[in-house]
């Protein structure tokens, strides 16, 4: 009889250890890859802000090539949610229970959408390129897996609109925004700063526009008539470009300015000259322009074919998510959890991604790791950097 009970004793410990184990198992991580999942616009009216993932799923093969991270190699998932919250939902649904975090949510819709299935499943989000007032309406306690760098809109707004009274001689400005939290966000600050320069300047027309809308004359003649010597744009690289060749059909050439979602040389792929002169933002570093940047963007071209010819700039913002993602990876050591990579993280200060960019904090009581912008004007082809970085408070 004990002979019998002794294997019987052994099995039934090595259920309760299996059993032990599955329960804590973290999901995307195994003894030779940890799993990241990305969703983004690959395609619809954002396709080219798909470069993010693009560029960030290039430097996770960079760095797979160099050896992975403490011997496990990084294996992305990646799904197009076209730029629509319904479809991103059901993506971040499948993934997760199958990936250890997400890089580069992108879009004010789909992150408003998609929230509340990253804090109720304790994924590590790294980047949410939308609004970033959305996650000052939450409990501080739910956004501990939550770690953004993305300029708020609303300050990045203010700062265009001041700017363009104080520095470029502005009298009447218009703003052509999309009908969404991405596009009043940023509205939002616009006005703001339309009041900081009373008696410079005025706000003279506010047109919106809704994302599935293509023809946009009717639009462009509205801002015309306002009279605006200068035009904001609150808007995708598609729309933008629709509502530039718009308003010179219409013979009106006011100045442009926009913020950081129109930064990349793919706009002058679609409006050649008529780009020229143009303002617009970024908080990241540039191609072309930054010896460090270009170093980044040959190797992210190098192990992504599809973001030459226009889609480096954005993929230069895209890769920085993934350099920090890997950095936390590093930090958090060998036995990885989710906790201990979100601790990792959190010890971060002053801390720059390759290709430059703008410089990150993090902390127990801060995961908004940078708020900031420089403003860039379109010249021959190529962005040239006007400001250095404007450096706007932390919101969460």
């Amino acid at each position: 009889m004990k002979a019998l009970l002794l294997p019987v004793a052994i099995l039934a410990a090595l259920l309760a250890s299996s059993s032990s184990v599955a329960q804590t198992r973290t999901p995307g991580v195994t003894e030779t890859e940890v799993v990241i999942g990305i969703s983004t616009p690959l395609s619809g009216p954002a396709a080219a802000w798909g470069a993010t993932g693009l560029g960030a799923e290039a430097w996770a093969k960079h760095v797979n090539e160099q050896g992975g991270v403490h011997g496990r190699k990084i294996r992305v998932i990646m799904k197009d949610d076209a730029y629509t919250p319904g479809k991103a939902v059901a993506n971040l649904n499948e993934m997760k229970e199958q990936v250890f975090a997400i890089v580069g949510l992108l879009g004010t819709a789909v992150v408003s959408a998609g929230k509340d299935v990253v804090i109720e499943s304790g994924i590590p989000l790294i980047q949410a390129y939308a609004d970033v007032q959305i996650w000052t309406k939450i409990p501080k306690n739910q956004l501990r897996p939550i770690f953004v760098n993305y300029p708020d809109y609303a300050d990045e707004g203010e700062f265009l609109a001041t700017y363009a009274a104080k520095n470029l001689s502005a009298r009447k400005i218009a703003v052509f925004y999309q009908n969404d939290g991405f596009g009043k966000g940023e509205l939002e600050g616009i006005r703001r700063g339309g009041k900081a320069v009373a008696g410079k300047a005025q706000i003279v027309a506010e047109v919106p526009y809704e994302v599935a809308e293509t023809e946009l004359g009717a639009h462009a003649l509205k801002l015309k008539e306002s009279g605006a010597d200068t035009v904001i744009l609150v808007t995708t690289p598609r729309h933008g470009a629709i509502i530039v060749k718009s308003m010179a059909a219409a013979s009106y050439r006011p100045r442009i300015m926009s913020g950081f979602p129109l930064g990349s040389s793919v706009m002058f792929k679609l409006l050649g000259d008529l780009w020229e002169g143009a303002y617009v933002t970024t908080n990241g570093g540039l191609v072309g322009q930054d010896a460090e940047a270009d170093r980044i963007a040959t190797i992210l071209t190098k192990f992504e074919p599809k973001l030459r010819g226009g889609g480096e700039q954005f993929g230069l913002l895209g890769a920085p998510q993934m350099m920090l993602a890997v950095e936390g990876l590093k930090r958090a050591g060998k036995d990885l959890t989710r906790e201990k990579f979100i601790k990792a993280l959190e010890t971060l200060s002053n801390w720059t991604p390759e290709g430059g960019g703008v410089t990150q904090t993090y902390g127990a009581t801060r995961h908004h790791g940078s708020n900031a912008v420089r403003l860039l004007k379109a010249e021959k082809g190529k962005y040239v950097p006007v400001t250095g970085y404007q450096q706007f408070p932390p919101l969460f």
